[in-house]
């Protein structure tokens, strides 16, 4: 199951379980759609992957299955 990560890893900006603006790796890592477009280039700093958009799981599921609220930070982004 999905962490979703409550945070872009590059510029720290928050990214609800419902946004549409989080974009993930196949390891999970999270950006904002601002940062994998400007600085990163699509492709994710710790692993190479390819950042694609994170699922948005239901409200009912949530509840049930509730985000992650570990925050993640990179010390560099590019």
């Amino acid at each position: 199951m999905l962490q979703l990560r409550p945070n872009c890893e590059c510029c720290d900006r928050d990214l609800p379980a419902d946004s549409p603006h989080a974009l993930i790796c196949s390891f999970e890592c999270t950006f904002c759609s601002t940062c994998a477009r400007e600085v990163l280039n699509g492709k994710c700093p710790n692993c190479g992957g390819e950042l694609v958009r994170r699922p948005i799981r239901p409200a009912a599921a949530l509840a049930k299955h509730p985000a992650s609220s570990e925050r993640v930070r990179r010390e560099r982004c590019a």
